[in-house]
């Protein structure tokens, strides 16, 4: 008979621990670690509460020596300028792992646990963790204590349109708006001709110069003026302005185009209709519905003006109306329209109706327009036009009537818009009585215009109850489905204001 040996298990020895007499495994110190740390500490040399300076004004934290950075809270930037705080003492250990441990917002507090290791005692390394407190304290950064001092500016951006009527301006303050172009500005002054941008920092100003020559056609000026000198340390102390120069064409503008210019955009008629001014002019001709897109450079190289004043618009009346099926098109011709249909019209002023006089017209509105509507357009045969490009062309080619757009009841629209617009916090100089009236065809052309209202953020009012999308006179709203909901600022039990902010589910389209 034959024994099997099972080989033995081998177990590591076990020794005791020289200051309590547990028995431990065996290590470089003989000690085990609850003896290790009570007469070791590796944290010892790094402070357990450090101070951190932050600015409520413009939300930034101080990093020395001199810089003001922003900061999300519990973020990988915040983290690292918490541990830079301690650079010095964290140099001696080795640093392992770094965490924020929550606290409340409002509680002016910030929490770090560090995991550190260090080699002690014959090169046992303990490894050891900790929390960091560090205290926000309130402190007025640099650019905020000049923001306060009144008048201060290094840099400012000067808007001006050369024009009567101020809807670009409007549609521009709302991209700002949506972008968040404003918030590095000292304070925004609205003057007769446009706005003014004053800036603490040139390059601050050059960014929203930049903006400018993206979002509308535009041509700008930038000039310098020394204020101060150090001869010695070779400084200079300057302020500068940015001259921006809008081009002088609004929306429903009628212009006439130069034969130059309307040949090279596809032998169109020179007499044009401004359906929209973006980053681009939008014109369409209303006698074939073709369509060109003028860009800034292009307008100062072959400028036209405005033939008619936007307070030059009268109301006429449909008589009758017919569409334009067939239509020839010249060789060359642009690119047609496909939202706009052709029509021919008569139509008879409002303040004429007692006569029989009536006027024949081609119109880009013919898809809006029945017998018995009113259209709002201008009268071009009875109106003095002081164009040098109208001089020139023969009278045939001039029409009698270009229709604008069809008139709806102001007041019922006013009553039934349930959706408002934010504005530029800005200084007025004086409030022009024009200035109401402007302000509300700008709003009736973004209910007309879809292409204009998916560049500016529209907010429900709640103040005003929720009905059909369509009036009973057909005149266009907004729907739910492309407003936003607005930020609501209330208190919580603390007594601190805290925001909430709403889904802003009505944004998506149901598709």
């Amino acid at each position: 008979m034959e024994y099997m040996a099972e080989a033995a298990e081998r177990s590591p020895g076990h020794i005791l621990c020289c200051e309590c007499g547990v028995p431990i495994s065996p290590n470089p110190a003989n000690i085990c670690v609850a003896c290790l740390r009570s007469k070791v500490d590796i944290s010892q040399g790094i402070p357990k509460q450090v101070s951190v300076s932050f600015c409520k004004q413009c939300q930034r934290y101080f990093q020395p020596p001199g810089t003001w950075i922003q900061c999300a809270l519990e973020s990988r930037e915040l983290l690292a300028l918490c541990l830079k705080k301690i650079k010095a003492p964290l140099s001696k250990v080795r640093l392992v792992d770094a965490a924020f441990v929550w606290t409340e917002p409002h509680s002016k507090r910030l929490k770090v646990k560090l995991t550190i290791q260090k080699e002690v005692m014959n090169g046992a390394i303990l490894q050891q963790v900790f929390v960091v407190d560090y205290v926000v304290q309130p402190q007025m950064c640099g650019d905020c204590h000049r923001v306060e001092a009144k008048d201060f500016w290094k840099t400012v951006v000067q808007v001006r349109q050369k024009t009567l009527h101020k809807k670009t301006f409007y549609y521009l303050e709302q991209l700002i708006l949506k972008y968040g172009m404003h918030q590095n500005t000292l304070r925004i002054k609205e003057i007769h001709d446009g706005l003014d941008f004053y800036y603490s920092s040139k390059q601050h100003a050059q960014k929203m110069v930049e903006f400018l020559q993206c979002t509308v056609p535009c041509r700008y000026k930038a000039s310098q003026r020394l204020i101060s000198q150090d001869i010695h340390s070779n400084t200079y102390n300057y302020k500068s302005t940015f001259s921006v120069e809008i081009v002088p064409i609004c929306k429903d503008n009628v212009v006439c185009l130069s034969p130059k210019l309307a040949q090279s955009l596809g032998n169109m008629n020179q007499i044009c209709v401004c359906i929209r001014v973006t980053s681009a002019i939008h014109l369409i001709d209303p006698n074939t519905l073709q369509v060109a897109d003028i860009d800034g450079s292009t307008f100062w190289s072959q400028p036209f003006n405005s033939l008619c004043h936007p307070k030059q618009l009268e109301e006429f009346i449909v008589m009758d109306c017919s569409i334009v099926r067939d239509l020839k098109r010249s060789a060359g011709a642009g690119m047609i329209s496909k939202k706009h249909t052709l029509g021919e019209v008569w139509v008879q002023k409002t303040s004429e109706m007692n006569t029989d006089k009536q006027y024949f017209c081609r119109t880009h509105l013919g898809h809006l327009l029945n017998p018995g509507d009113l259209v709002l357009g201008f009268d071009l045969a009875n109106c003095n036009l002081n164009d040098e490009h109208v001089n020139k062309m023969n009278s045939d080619r001039v029409p009698d009537v270009v229709l604008i757009k069809k008139s709806y009841d102001r007041t019922k629209r006013q009553r039934r818009r349930n959706w408002k617009l934010k504005e530029l916090p800005r200084e007025r100089e004086n409030m022009d009585t024009d200035d109401e009236r402007q302000y509300q065809d700008f709003l009736e052309d973004l209910e007309e215009d879809e292409a204009i209202r998916k560049n500016v953020n529209v907010y429900r009012d709640s103040t005003i109850p929720v009905e059909s999308d369509t009036d009973d006179e057909g005149a266009p709203r907004i729907s739910l489905a492309e407003m936003l909901e607005d930020l609501h600022i209330s208190q919580d039990a603390t007594g601190e204001e805290d925001l909430h902010l709403k889904l802003l589910f009505y944004r998506q389209k149901f598709t």
